[in-house]
């Protein structure tokens, strides 16, 4: 997935779901910047404490819900989602900078679909790039619609 974003190393990047940060360690080495998003507060902890032994000085690591991404340090030139999600929401792809890009999987177990999404003149479209099977990240459950 981070391959498939093409990382500059003049971009700002979004982790969103970084865990221990091992995604975001390689993020760190490839773009200015990194903003570590994670929702659950002991993950939060042990990445800061990973990401700091590893001198990633330019990763910054916040808590909080991953569907709503970060907006304080938005726009980002690229965002990672770390797991499976039913699908990418509007809140995470309006954090994306013009020329952006995000990776993420759409779908559940193991019919999951790698998309790059791509933000250019204010319109945001995305193309299938190949399967995958990921875990999914918890908070972007996709929500039952009524059934009779």
């Amino acid at each position: 997935l981070i391959q498939l974003a093409e990382i500059n190393p003049t971009d700002s990047a979004l982790d969103v779901g970084c865990g221990t940060g091992y995604a975001s360690a390689i993020l760190s080495r490839l773009a200015r910047s990194v903003v570590a998003l994670e929702s659950d507060s002991a993950l939060a902890e042990t990445a800061r404490s990973t990401l700091s032994s590893l001198g990633c000085g330019n990763v910054t690591v916040v808590q909080g819900a991953l569907p709503q991404g970060h907006a304080a340090q938005a726009p980002y030139d690229v965002i990672l989602v770390g797991g499976s999600v039913a699908e990418v929401p509007v809140t995470l792809l309006d954090q994306l900078a013009e020329g952006g890009r995000l990776v993420a999987v759409e779908g559940q177990g193991n019919s999951g679909v790698a998309r790059l999404f791509f933000k250019a003149g204010g319109v945001v479209t995305g193309r299938r790039a190949f399967n995958a099977a990921i875990k999914p990240l918890p908070g972007f459950e996709r929500i039952r619609a009524f059934e009779f």
